[in-house]
């Protein structure tokens, strides 16, 4: 390597993931990433992208659900955020790219429904629910219970072509699913989006300190990927009591809120486990349509706030 590469390898380790550049798959920092024979076979272009971005222009703003690890209540978040919005008159779709653990057509009561091909392009399912555009593997697949189980380059395959074949048509929020933790589909997601440039994400935890810890990682991924974190949401923050109305905290201290001041971010909002939600989300049902004088609806329209703030793009 002569000393001009080596000045590049240096600059891509020091200002995060080359992708970009002409060192794509070939700077020491690619070693071990899951997405480097993706950008090796592609020199760092990909001949999709134009493509993509004529998608995704049409989209006034992108947000990413991601969260430490599983069991926080992501996707419910991102369902229930989607239909928030949609309550505010917003044209709104909702993008699963958890391709082995999709639960988002359930959440939007889309299950069982298949995508059909037009000469535009996929067309997204449509919830009955604020008319919410719905994207999932979980309505490719040929039986409803049947397991993804697909290796790095399938799944980069797969959330390309979401991107690349979707009809979205012009639409004012993508909230987009993602799995638990950073992954292929982290990684592929970011690289696709690069030109048309996310908003940010929202990282989903809960009080729990072996959620704090996973937490610190996510933080830093976004910061290596140059991903904007919008803030935080705490959810099951405390109980609602069925009968009263009064919501219990569950989990002892306060980590979020540690968390919070220690990496200057937002807490966009807290959310309380709420049984009514429960049942919704497990029945396809709309929380602001079954209750919606509940105290759960009003922290999802006080959480839908912060978004409809967001600067037009």
């Amino acid at each position: 390597m002569n000393s001009s590469d080596g000045k590049q390898d240096n600059d891509a380790q020091l200002s995060g993931c080359p992708a970009e550049t002409e060192l794509a798959g070939r700077a020491s920092m690619c070693e071990g990433c899951p997405g480097q024979a993706l950008c090796q076979q592609q020199g760092g272009v990909d001949p999709d992208q134009e493509f993509i971005d004529v998608r995704m222009n049409a989209i006034q703003h992108k947000i990413l659900i991601v969260s430490g690890k599983g069991g926080v209540g992501k996707s419910t978040v991102a369902a229930s955020l989607a239909l928030a919005l949609a309550q505010q008159n917003k044209k709104v779709g909702i993008l699963d790219v958890d391709i082995c653990g999709p639960s988002i057509s359930q959440l939007m009561s889309v299950q069982g429904q298949k995508v059909i091909n037009t000469q535009w392009g996929w067309k997204p399912l449509q919830s009955k629910h604020g008319g919410i555009k719905v994207m999932s593997v979980a309505s490719l697949l040929d039986q409803a219970d049947s397991a993804v189980v697909w290796r790095g380059p399938r799944k980069t395959h797969m959330i390309k072509q979401f991107l690349k074949n979707t009809f979205w048509g012009k639409l004012d929020y993508l909230i987009i699913d993602t799995p638990p933790g950073t992954s292929d589909e982290h990684l592929t997601i970011l690289k696709v989006l690069r030109n048309t440039r996310p908003d940010g994400a929202v990282i989903v935890t809960t009080p729990q300190t072996v959620a704090m810890d996973t937490i610190y990682k996510e933080i830093d991924f976004c910061k290596k990927m140059k991903l904007p974190i919008l803030g935080l949401v705490e959810n099951m923050s405390g109980f609602v009591c069925p009968c009263c109305q009064e919501v219990t905290r569950v989990f002892s201290g306060d980590g979020v809120e540690t968390l919070a001041k220690e990496s200057n971010l937002k807490i966009l909002e807290r959310l309380p486990l709420d049984q009514a939600l429960v049942r919704c989300c497990e029945n396809g049902e709309s929380i602001f349509e079954c209750h919606p004088d509940s105290s759960i609806v009003k922290s999802l329209e006080s959480l839908a706030q912060r978004f409809l703030e967001l600067p037009y793009r």
